[in-house]
């Protein structure tokens, strides 16, 4: 027998052979009840690997070719039929309907989808349910000991990642060489060599003297990885995110947005990403050569690597939805406009998009080269003394990667290069594009990029933050005792309208009565859970007190920019993080089910019948109780949901401001 056969050469060898699909000769999947709790949660201690079709014998062998033994249901049985209708929900029940799992008092048993356990004939081939007994990772420790371990062959190399509690993680991927700065990086294939998957790749150069320039990798987690006789029907979705921080720092490395439980919970696989940043990723200079977007170009040739390998790792290659967040989401405005990569991509969520007025613009309306060099090109070739040289590019190379980085002024603007980029802007009329479209803010984006005011002065505060006094009646300042905080709260409400949200629904109000898009998910977070690296305000969290010493999210709070993060990603567990109040857990849930959802489905709406399979009560309950998310169309109008504890639909909002500041919902119209 080839895993008898296998086995024995271990031993002989004295090592432990890492498994493959192709040494096992059978799928791979990780069937867990993911709670979002972790180790602390009750439901996610249960767990089960699932094989495909043996006989008992080979059965017990291939659950110990991954360093486990056959599933006897004790002690953990709470959560057995959850995962039993999970297998008879999906496309992975491929027609048995019983299961092999230990025996018991010379009793050969298999276990069926109604969660019966039978004896059964010794020489029955049936698929296997083995232990899950790898344990959980957190957002700073992971086991990546031999036991865990497991080889994937793609893209002409022989990948090893492994397995924790939840997913298979496959970490440092290589998508492309090291290319030479100030050019366009090339898809890198393998050449047949062994790689290691353990740990992440380097982050990219940025401020502070951290990274490399060879930083091109991304990540993978899923729950899922085909063997030598899956079908394409089994494939599940892929989630491609692109990090933000400004097109000058941030990594897909960032333990904030680890894909380990919105795979899990998700039933989707999950891919992060590094792209060139700063001077490095954008700048671009009049040589008809040096023309930018280098770090775009990284995100598309990313992107291309996951269309043609993503499968080898349980991902529909044709259901690959990009999100990012603040830069990420411009990236996704971006990927959307280009003519390189509309049409790789089925989905998009673009999560708090910058654009409209000030410090916002530049994110969603592009810089043409000579614009782009007159705001920082001109300025970055002056200080590092290369404008009068010979080649000003050849002269930049020569200069450390990261004295650019920490230059006084870095470029950071995608720009018009006419290939990449053609226009200055998402051109909102047109052809219908071929991309499903959830997008939104949170209530409060903008207070992070504007300072805390040291004067009551209005006119004065305003002009130092670029703003001009806007009309009382509709950014009015709070009645309140503090009258800097006041002050602040209008601003940050005025920041709010004019770089985030006025934007965004013209973005969707253009698109829609222009049919360039389909129907539009639109929401607005009221409920945020402030990220622990940034933005570090005090106004970003809600009040603490004596019941509520982490603080009480029902309060008045701002909700601010990046504090959706941990929610989309289900991590507030894996980053130690405490829950504040009894609803934080389930809008958690409640969130990464309609994420995940709108990358399986293109609606953020979960089907009623998975989340009944996978036993997620509490979204249950929050989408019978809250109703249905509509989707905006310009025949039935801007509509929106407003997701907090319990969520709700309504209209657009802040019509009035919005007009006021020149961005009303017919801006892309005129």
């Amino acid at each position: 027998m080839m895993l008898l056969q296998l086995s024995i050469t271990a031993l002989v060898v004295g090592v432990i052979a890492i498994p493959s699909p192709q040494t096992l000769n059978s799928s791979l999947t990780l069937l867990v009840d993911n709670d979002l709790q972790g180790a602390a949660g009750s439901a996610s201690d249960s767990g089960a690997l699932l094989l495909e079709a043996y006989s008992l014998n080979n059965a017990s062998e291939a659950c110990e070719d991954v360093g486990e033994k056959l599933w006897s249901l004790e002690p953990n049985t709470s959560n057995v039929q959850n995962m039993l209708n999970y297998l008879n929900y999906s496309s992975l029940n491929t027609g048995f309907s019983q299961f092999w799992i230990a025996s018991q008092n010379g009793s050969i048993r298999a276990i069926d989808l109604d969660g019966r356990i039978s004896q059964t004939k010794l020489d029955a081939e049936l698929p296997v349910l083995c232990t899950q007994s790898a344990p959980f990772s957190n957002g700073t420790s992971q086991d990546t000991s031999e036991k865990w371990q497991i080889t994937v062959e793609s893209n002409n190399e022989t990948l090893t990642g492994f397995r924790d509690r939840l997913s298979f993680r496959f970490l440092g991927i290589r998508y492309a060489s090291q290319p030479e700065r100030f050019t366009y990086s090339e898809p890198y294939t393998g050449n047949g060599n062994e790689t290691s998957a353990l740990g992440y790749g380097s982050q990219c150069v940025q401020a502070g003297d951290l990274g490399s320039e060879d930083c091109l990798f991304l990540n993978i987690w899923t729950t899922y990885i085909p063997g030598p006789n899956s079908t394409v029907e089994a494939l599940k979705p892929v989630m491609f995110w692109i990090h933000g921080g400004a097109f000058t720092s941030g990594t897909g490395n960032d333990p904030t947005f680890d894909g380990g439980n919105l795979a899990s919970r998700g039933d989707v696989v999950v891919v992060s990403i590094n792209y060139r940043l700063t001077t490095l990723g954008f700048l671009a200079l009049k040589d008809n050569v040096t023309n930018g977007n280098f770090g775009l170009a990284d995100q598309i040739n990313a992107l291309d690597w996951v269309r043609n390998n993503i499968k080898d790792f349980g991902g529909d290659p044709e259901r690959i939805t990009i999100f990012g967040q603040s830069a990420g989401a411009g990236s996704v405005r971006a990927l959307i406009a280009s003519p390189k990569s509309i049409g790789k991509f089925a989905g998009a969520i673009p999560v708090s998009n910058l654009g409209g007025i000030n410090y916002g613009t530049t994110y969603s309306k592009y810089y043409t080269i000579d614009e782009e060099l007159e705001v920082a090109g001109n300025a970055i070739l002056q200080e590092t003394g290369c404008a009068n040289a010979t080649s000003q590019v050849d002269c930049l190379r020569a200069i450390s990667p990261y004295d650019l980085a920490n230059l006084d002024t870095v470029a950071r603007y995608p720009v018009v290069d006419g290939t990449y980029l053609t226009s200055d802007e998402l051109q909102l009329d047109g052809p219908t594009l071929p991309v499903h479209i959830m997008m939104g803010t949170t209530r409060d984006d903008g207070a992070p990029f504007i300072s805390y005011p040291t004067t009551t002065n209005q006119s004065a505060y305003l002009a130092s933050q670029g703003f001009d006094v806007p009309p009382s009646d509709l950014f009015p300042i709070p009645s309140i005792a503090n009258k800097t905080l006041a002050l602040f709260e209008m601003a940050s409400h005025l920041a709010t309208d004019g770089m985030f949200k006025c934007i965004d629904q013209a973005t969707v109000y253009a698109g829609l009565k222009n049919n360039r898009f389909p129907p539009i998910y639109y929401y607005e977070f009221n409920r945020t859970y402030q990220t622990a690296g940034w933005p570090n305000l005090d106004v970003c969290e809600p009040p603490k007190t004596a019941p509520r010493p982490y603080g009480d999210p029902n309060e008045e709070y701002l909700k601010c920019h990046s504090g959706e993060l941990y929610y989309v990603f289900g991590n507030l567990a894996r980053q130690g993080l405490p829950m504040r109040d009894e609803f934080d857990l389930p809008f958690e849930q409640f969130v990464v089910d309609t994420f995940s959802s709108f990358a399986r489905t293109f609606d953020p709406n979960p089907d009623v019948e998975f989340l009944e399979a996978r036993g997620y009560t509490s979204t249950l309950e929050e989408v019978e109780r809250a109703g249905k998310w509509e989707a905006s169309t310009f025949l039935e109008g801007m509509t929106m949901r407003t997701l907090q504890w319990p969520s709700f639909q309504g209209p657009f909002l802040e019509a009035r401001q919005c007009d006021s500041l020149g961005l009303g919902l017919d801006y892309y119209l005129s």
